[in-house]
């Protein structure tokens, strides 16, 4: 018995061989090893995501330049019927744009390389300015849409799994296909139309009201977000001010992203609640809404994870438009208002930095993916 003991029982591993059964004689490596091996994949994988944000970035900024010049040089788009001939081709032989296409690519890296973007023509800012100053505004939206989207997508799509092929399940298919169908610039309209107009509820526009921009030059030292300036000037009426403005906007945004995520969770609760483990539970006598909220859920939130990526993408494209039907003054908003002045230096920096946004909102959601579940980083 001591023997037996010592070498750790029947069939276990001595010095990594196998001792019994039919692998007799095999090498097993020991527990250490094991985790150890689990450890450098999960770094492995971590850094061959974070190098891909690179060449993703470089693609698409690739991609921007010579689309955009496609159509000309920037300064002859953004101020072609403001100058004479002679003055533009002063201004495009200062700025660079008679020389060679290859040329001016290779001095763009370079000056993204040392973090200039370069200056707007239409209204003559730096481009980092207008980043810095919109971007928090843009970051701001998607936040609360990423909200709105959770706050439907997971319990509708647990409800509509508990009632599988039930009314509540169609009635909650038809809402979620109507969600992600409907365009967000006209659910927009439609929401300040009905809350705004007719109601009277919420503001019409902005991302706060004129009285509430006055309370904010107390601040010393501001964030970029108002939200957080709000909380800390300990304001109620100033914090309730700040989220009435983002109310509509982010509904708009987030019921978007909320349909495709309370199909996602339908569909793999179902899968998740027909597993034979589940069965097993079930025949114990475990309840069903146990087995949903506590067995269930967090398997089926994994694939719903892996696709938030691309759902924050997507977001970023509606946040275009819905940025601009409400005024809310983010990059989205800028983007429309230097795309109709045909300011391309400006679009270039605004569309790099949101493939940025992209990049590493990407990469966040493959971190938390591969620490839900060790399947994704082999």
């Amino acid at each position: 018995m001591s023997e037996i003991n010592s070498a750790g029982g029947p069939g276990s591993p001595q010095n990594g061989v196998l001792t019994t059964g039919p692998g007799v004689g095999q090498l097993v490596p020991p527990p250490s090893t094991r985790s150890r091996r689990r450890g450098n994949g999960l770094y492995r994988y971590l850094l061959v995501r974070f190098l891909l944000i690179f060449p993703t970035i470089f693609i698409l900024v690739t991609t921007v330049f010579f689309l955009m010049r496609i159509t000309g040089d920037p300064i002859t788009a953004a101020l072609g019927g403001r100058l004479t001939p002679d003055q533009l081709a002063e201004r495009r032989h200062a700025a660079g744009y008679d020389r060679p296409i290859i040329v001016q690519y290779l001095n763009y890296l370079g000056n993204i390389a040392r973090g200039d973007f370069g200056t707007t023509y239409s209204d003559n800012q730096a481009v980092t300015k207008i980043l810095t100053s919109y971007g928090s505004a843009t970051l701001e939206l998607v936040l609360y849409s990423l909200v709105i989207t959770f706050l439907i997508g997971i319990p509708l799509g647990r409800l509509a799994a508990r009632n599988r092929d039930r009314w509540p399940d169609a009635v909650l298919r038809v809402f979620a296909i109507l969600a992600y169908a409907t365009p967000v610039f006209f659910l927009g309209l439609l929401l300040k139309l009905v809350f705004s107009v007719k109601l009277g509820w919420l503001p019409v526009s902005g991302r706060i009201s004129a009285s509430g921009e006055v309370q904010m030059q107390q601040i010393l030292n501001p964030t970029p977000f108002y939200l957080l300036d709000a909380i800390r000037l300990g304001s109620p009426a100033l914090i309730g001010d700040v989220l009435s403005h983002a109310i509509l906007p982010a509904l708009a945004l987030g019921m978007l992203n909320g349909g495709v995520f309370l199909r996602l969770m339908r569909t793999n609760l179902i899968g998740t609640l027909d597993r034979q483990y589940i069965e097993s539970a079930r025949s114990r006598g475990v309840s069903e809404s146990r087995l949903v909220t506590k067995h269930a859920t967090k398997p089926a939130l994994i694939p719903v994870i892996t696709v938030m990526g691309m759902q924050i993408a997507l977001m970023l494209g509606g946040a275009v438009l819905t940025e601009t039907t409400f005024e809310w003054k983010g990059l989205g908003f800028m983007l429309a208002q230097y795309m109709t002045s045909r300011d391309y230096v400006a679009v270039q920096g605004i569309v790099m930095m949101l493939a940025v946004i992209v990049a590493l909102a990407n990469f966040v959601v493959d971190v938390i993916a591969a620490l839900i579940d060790p399947r994704v980083r082999y």
